[in-house]
């Protein structure tokens, strides 16, 4: 996905401080630096209730697949 938005920035001009990669606190920090270091903004995202909640239902919604997953995970047998 990271690739994927790089490539469409630059093929579309947009300069790499116009846009921000969100990412989860704690996930891919080695990766979170790296794209700070070239230019990028990096959003990290803290799992603090109130700030999170917003953001990963619309993570929910945009892909559905994932509630299975959730579900499969918080309620194995």
């Amino acid at each position: 996905m990271i690739a994927a938005a790089k490539s469409f920035a630059s093929l579309h001009g947009i300069a790499p401080g116009r846009f921000e990669f969100q990412m989860l606190f704690g996930v891919r920090r080695d990766l979170q630096r790296k794209l700070v270091n070239e230019g990028y903004n990096v959003r990290v995202l803290h799992s603090i209730w109130p700030r999170v909640y917003p953001y990963f239902m619309r993570r929910l919604a945009e892909r559905p697949a994932n509630v299975l997953f959730l579900a499969r995970n918080f309620f194995r047998s």
